[in-house]
């Protein structure tokens, strides 16, 4: 695929965990979790993203919310559980994202806050309508901001995307 393509990326916040008294990288999905994470993957489909590739942190409610958005792909794009994602800060995420092969056109990042919020504000130096004001004064569970660039993965910096859609559970 030429760098000159447009890519996409999908940042999406775990959908709502449990607080059972387990270790934080166990904690599995909560009621209203399993219920927000495929509405997410149902509004994914509907908008036509597919990705092509899932980088998903090795935490229980990353790995339960992506197969429950999975589910509700037409196709489902290659996972792989990345320990790296698992309370990354924005730089750290950079770093993975910058990883990815040019081959890739569309990725989708399921992970953790506020690391997930963090590189969505800074990947957006601009955004259609009133999206980046919603996305800085909250990224709630199950959120999913989507960003389109130019040029190759290994290119991605600050300032380099636009923020295309913010989803919240409540907007759908």
């Amino acid at each position: 695929m030429p760098e000159e393509m447009p890519r996409r990326i999908v940042l999406v916040r775990h959908a709502k965990a449990a607080r059972p008294d387990v270790e934080d990288h166990e904690r599995p999905l909560a009621d209203r979790g399993r219920k927000d994470a495929p509405a997410l993957g149902r509004r994914l489909a509907g908008a036509g993203l597919t990705p092509d590739l899932a980088l998903v942190s090795t935490a229980t409610r990353t790995r339960e919310t992506w197969q429950l958005m999975a589910a509700e792909l037409a196709l489902r794009p290659k996972t792989v559980h990345e320990e790296r994602l698992y309370g990354a800060g924005p730089g750290e995420l950079l770093a993975v994202l910058a990883e990815v092969s040019d081959d890739v056109q569309d990725v989708v990042v399921v992970g953790h806050n506020p690391g997930i919020q963090a590189l969505a504000a800074a990947l957006a130096g601009e955004a259609e309508g009133d999206q980046l004001a919603r996305m800085e004064a909250a990224f709630p569970t199950a959120a999913a901001a989507v960003l389109t660039f130019q040029g190759g993965w290994k290119s991605i910096e600050p300032g380099v995307a636009r923020l295309t859609a913010f989803w919240t559970p409540r907007d759908a």
